[in-house]
């Protein structure tokens, strides 16, 4: 027996994605065009990481949910879908562009009415934002250099006994490249090290693809 994670080859990633809730036709429909953008298409989670905050939004009965960094909307649709009757999850993003792909999917879905989306730069959003427990559920997938900053301003915005996400903290496994002392790698190392000594949340890290933080506020 180990204690490791199955290594994923690219038919055991198939099988997982097969076995789970798949992708129906409207979010076929948003991953095919997120995948005309070229490089930038990387940027949209993976399906299987899209039917976890799915079922994960449902599982808390998630009222109040916020999103840093949207691009065209998949993990807020996503999201969206799994919150509670009268539910709004509030979305931050800086892409006008991006955004135009990602609302035209949310009225396809019919979920367009749950999502308050505010464009600009996200630290200045976040501090517009009431500085008191509002959410239960936020979701942390933009630009890295600033995880530190967004983190340190979500985490008094949360409910107790909420849960915060944070995507792709494992960078492409260059989080354990000591050589490796760019920015980004340096500041997702930095998030990462701050979770773990923050008293105000329990936390795990899970091998869901980039790599994820579940975090849940004391």
């Amino acid at each position: 027996m180990t204690l490791r994670p199955t290594p994923l080859s690219d038919e055991l990633y198939d099988y997982l994605v097969a076995h789970g809730t798949p992708p129906d036709a409207t979010q076929e429909a948003l991953i095919a065009e997120t995948a005309t953008l070229g490089h930038e298409a990387r940027l949209q989670v993976s399906p299987d990481e899209g039917s976890f905050l799915t079922l994960l939004t449902k599982l808390l009965g998630v009222r109040t949910a916020l999103e840093i960094g949207t691009f065209t909307g998949y993990s807020a649709l996503c999201i969206a879908r799994g919150l509670a009757d009268g539910g709004v999850l509030t979305c931050c993003d800086i892409s006008e562009e991006w955004t135009r792909i990602a609302r035209r999917h949310w009225d396809g879905a019919g979920v367009s009415d749950r999502i308050d989306l505010k464009i600009g730069p996200a630290l200045d959003t976040l501090r517009s934002l009431p500085a008191r427990p509002t959410y239960d559920l936020a979701f942390i997938d933009a630009d890295y250099p600033s995880y530190p900053a967004y983190w340190e301003e979500v985490v008094p915005r949360v409910n107790t006994g909420g849960v915060i996400i944070v995507d792709n903290v494992l960078y492409h496994a260059r989080v354990i490249d000591p050589s490796d002392t760019e920015v980004t790698t340096e500041a997702v190392r930095a998030l990462n090290e701050r979770v773990i000594s923050d008293e105000r949340v329990e936390a795990t890290m899970i091998h869901i693809a980039d790599g994820i933080t579940l975090a849940r506020k004391k």
